[in-house]
């Protein structure tokens, strides 16, 4: 949806000259509902001049005749005769009356949302890291003198935009903590896979834990036999020859009178 030129300057213009809802002004200017009431009570927009959308041809007056007779009516913009375009990227341009602010605003968002990075610290105030570093790890060289002030209220970005800046930063830090949920777990289970794996090198398998059948004795030897063709100790003659055939396998000689008695 299309936003006026000037958002600040048109709200502080339908505040000021018509009876609409802050939510109402807040959805046509592109602000936050809290920051048109600040606009309302004096606390934001201090001194800007109220720019009138219908000399502007971009509201006409039957459209916030319409809205201001239904509150749930939402102002149509005209279309203009020229394509505008909002800026979207670049460093953000800060009044010069505004700059000497920035200390403080950094010191804010620092104080009241730590989890914004310096990038959107910087995108929303309009500053340069080296000046949020030096606040945040207060080195600054006004550091004694800082108050932090609400950036919204100083005029140095909308509501909205720090309302999307605390969601992004949000869903980030949930994430980083998702992956390190998603890592701890891991690494859990792979320590246990290996405490796992160790104790199974470590328990001797099953075979080897069987007993052993005990090794077979064995057998006694047979006692020794003396040869079928040695002569027995008591076969053998007294006499030395004896012995001496007796030792050599040898059959001794018959006694003279054996021969002699073959021969008769």
């Amino acid at each position: 949806m299309p936003h006026p030129l000037m958002p600040k300057a048109t709200a502080v213009w339908l505040v000021d000259n018509t009876s609409l809802s802050f939510d109402q002004i807040a959805d046509f200017c592109g602000l936050h509902a809290l920051e048109v009431q600040g606009i309302a009570d004096g606390e934001v927009a201090v001194g800007i001049v109220g720019r009138d959308p219908i000399a502007n041809a971009e509201l006409t007056r039957e459209e916030i005749d319409r809205c201001e007779a239904d509150s749930t009516g939402r102002l149509v913009m005209l279309e203009p005769e020229i394509d505008l375009q909002q800026r979207s990227s670049g460093p953000k341009y800060t009044p010069l009356s505004k700059r000497q602010n920035r200390p403080d605003a950094i010191a804010w968002l620092i104080k009241y949302h730590p989890e914004l990075t310096d990038a959107q610290v910087c995108k929303m105030v309009g500053t340069t890291k080296p000046t949020v570093v030096s606040v945040r790890d207060r080195t600054h060289w006004n550091t004694p003198n800082l108050k932090p002030q609400d950036p919204v209220s100083l005029g140095m970005c909308t509501q909205t935009e720090l309302d999307s800046a605390v969601q992004a930063a949000a869903k980030r830090l949930q994430r980083k903590e998702d992956r390190e949920r998603r890592a701890a777990a891991k690494a859990a289970r792979e320590k246990a896979a290996a405490e796992a794996a160790v104790q199974a090198e470590a328990a001797p398998p099953a075979a080897e834990e069987a007993p052993k059948p005990a090794a077979e004795e064995p057998a006694p030897a047979a006692p020794e036999t003396p040869a079928e063709n040695e002569p027995a100790p008591e076969d053998l003659p007294d006499t030395a020859l004896g012995a001496a055939l007796a030792r050599a396998g040898l059959t001794p000689p018959e006694s003279d009178g054996e021969g002699s008695g073959s021969g008769s």
